[in-house]
């Protein structure tokens, strides 16, 4: 399992409550004292399948359970490892064995107490053949787990395995007391949890928002502000106009409303603070390399030159995002210098799908192969970067002879009936990457069952060794140069299409306080528990309940 960096943790003010926007002669510049209360609003994009990431896979639910549940580790602002429920721990010296001490005093929301077992407990499940789950690969690398005592979880693997503790900074940890015997799959844990972080479940009204209030048990102690409400709204057109009427604190803006909008409007440069951050994360055109033509390297590399990705960095992004030619965050030592993006060349891609046996033999326009024409859809979600990226695909693939439909699709509809089941010809979509260069979860051939993360099917044996090895490499150096190899070989199959990194553009409004700015290599989010709502400075909220 991977951590994931940001802000969609945050979250948006109960519609029941009648709300008062600050008067226009509040002072949002000036100094205000350290202060707990109030609640923080934000919007989603999406609304969680459930709350046991391990299960649900997705950003969504990472976001959400994250405030919910605890690792063993975390990383900090400047993106070293520190203990999180781990008071300390060791490593054997022949870096086969992690010794975890945990923190004493660690209790559950409902105030049993969190131990190693439950440690132990979670392995357990993320390891089981019948847990449907995407993240098992990493844990199954342990040989031997045990708890010795309350306060030590122990792991050995039967060789050196260089991601291992990236890996205890992803792996949530559920409550045993609670879980045993029930069928981690289908249990209603998933809606209604417990769990030992900064916050608690308060309310999940499905389709509408999810609310959190702060845990008197939190085994990090408390955060500032007491409750944190997540409104689903997929649109980011409504979501700005819930920021414009000040019914939202943060929302992560689109390159029009962060370069264009808001410097156009005083009253919201008045309001909301922007910031900009180069995430940990690409979007891409994947394809079903199960289905034809796709199983042909040829149409993937023409379909790759094709594609003009500066005209969608300008044209989507307005220049906010950098070109990508390996699947790590540009700037990074894992990304090879060596390689560049397919340039834009038509002439190239129809000589490509001219050698795949694809030509106009009807003169409509399209190309066709044994009497079938050259079309595809692709699917998307329902996020206007990528339907605008779409749109421009769809052009420029029709330039050189494919033709393509788009099709978009609400996320829980896009998640479960199309990308777990493989029921896709293309999609564009976005990783959200770890810290650690370790991409066998995405790329590996074994991991392509149903609800696993190389759903596109991709498979190469000399991947998968590269892959195999890169696990096993505890030298940085050489673990660097088996991923530029990776990344090599990643390019010229070219099972996806890089199409950008984007920035993260949030917008938060001004009566927060607390945030790290210029933003840290961890992002502005790493220490939202230390974020603060200034009493002068919050709304007026009267519950009609």
């Amino acid at each position: 399992m991977r951590h994931i960096f940001g802000l969609g943790v945050l979250v948006v003010l109960l519609a029941a409550c009648e709300r008062n926007p600050l008067p226009p002669s509040t002072d949002l510049e000036a100094s205000y004292p350290v202060e707990s209360g109030g609640t923080l609003i934000d919007a989603m994009a999406g609304e969680p399948s459930g709350l046991i990431p391990m299960i649900a896979g997705e950003s969504a639910a990472s976001a959400i359970a994250s405030r919910i549940f605890n690792t063993l580790l975390r990383y900090d602002r400047n993106l070293e490892l520190e203990g999180e429920l781990a008071q300390s721990w060791s490593i054997s010296r022949d870096q086969r064995t992690i010794t975890f001490t945990l923190k004493p005093g660690l209790k559950w929301e409902d105030g049993a107490p969190l131990t190693s077992a439950d440690v132990l407990f979670t392995w357990e499940l993320v390891t089981d053949d019948r847990t449907r789950t995407p993240y098992a690969s990493d844990y199954k690398l342990v040989t031997k787990a045990e708890a010795p005592d309350a306060r030590t979880f122990r792991v050995t693997y039967a060789q050196p395995y260089a991601p291992a503790l990236d890996s205890w900074a992803s792996l949530q940890i559920l409550p045993k007391h609670i879980l045993q015997g029930q069928d981690i799959n289908t249990t209603t844990f998933a809606r209604k949890p417990i769990g030992s972080h900064y916050y608690r479940l308060e309310e999940w009204k499905t389709g509408e928002r999810i609310s959190l209030v702060r845990n008197p048990n939190a085994t990090q102690g408390p955060p500032r502000i007491d409750r944190l409400i997540s409104r689903f709204i997929p649109d980011p057109a409504s979501q700005f106009l819930e920021l414009m009427a000040d019914n939202i604190d943060i929302m992560n803006l689109n390159p029009i409303q962060y370069a264009r909008i808001i410097p156009a409007r005083p009253e919201m440069k008045r309001n909301i603070a922007l910031y900009k951050e180069l995430g940990n994360g690409y979007t891409y055109l994947g394809f079903n390399l199960k289905r034809v033509p796709f199983d042909d390297v040829r149409v993937r590399q023409a379909i790759n030159y094709a594609i003009d990705k500066q005209e969608l960095i300008d044209g989507v992004l307005l220049g906010l995002g950098e070109p990508v030619a390996a699947p790590y965050k540009p700037g990074t030592r894992w990304v090879n210098p060596e390689l560049e993006p397919y340039p834009y060349d038509p002439r190239k891609a129809r000589l490509l799908l001219k050698a795949a046996g694809f030509e106009d033999h009807d003169d409509d326009g399209i190309l066709d192969r044994a009497g079938k024409p050259l079309r595809f859809e692709i699917i998307t979600n329902q996020n206007k970067q990528r339907e605008m990226s779409a749109v421009l695909i769809q052009r420029r693939l029709k330039d050189i002879g494919i033709e393509v439909h788009i099709r978009v699709l609400e996320w829980a509809s896009f998640l479960g009936r199309y990308i777990k089941t493989g029921d896709f010809d293309a999609v564009i979509l976005g990783w959200g990457l770890s810290l650690d260069p370790d991409q066998y979860n995405i790329w590996h051939s074994s991991q392509t069952k149903p609800g696993q993360f190389n759903f596109i099917g991709y498979h190469n044996p000399m991947v998968d060794k590269l892959l195999e090895q890169g696990r096993l490499e505890m030298d940085p150096d050489k673990r660097m140069k088996i991923y530029h190899t990776f990344s090599r070989l990643l390019l010229e199959d070219s099972p996806v299409v890089y199409l950008y990194a984007g920035y993260g553009l949030p917008a938060i409004h001004k009566r927060v306080r607390g945030i790290d700015s210029p933003a840290p290599p961890a992002g502005i989010g790493w220490n939202a528990q230390d974020w603060y709502l200034p009493s002068p400075l919050r709304r007026t909220e009267i519950s009609a309940q």
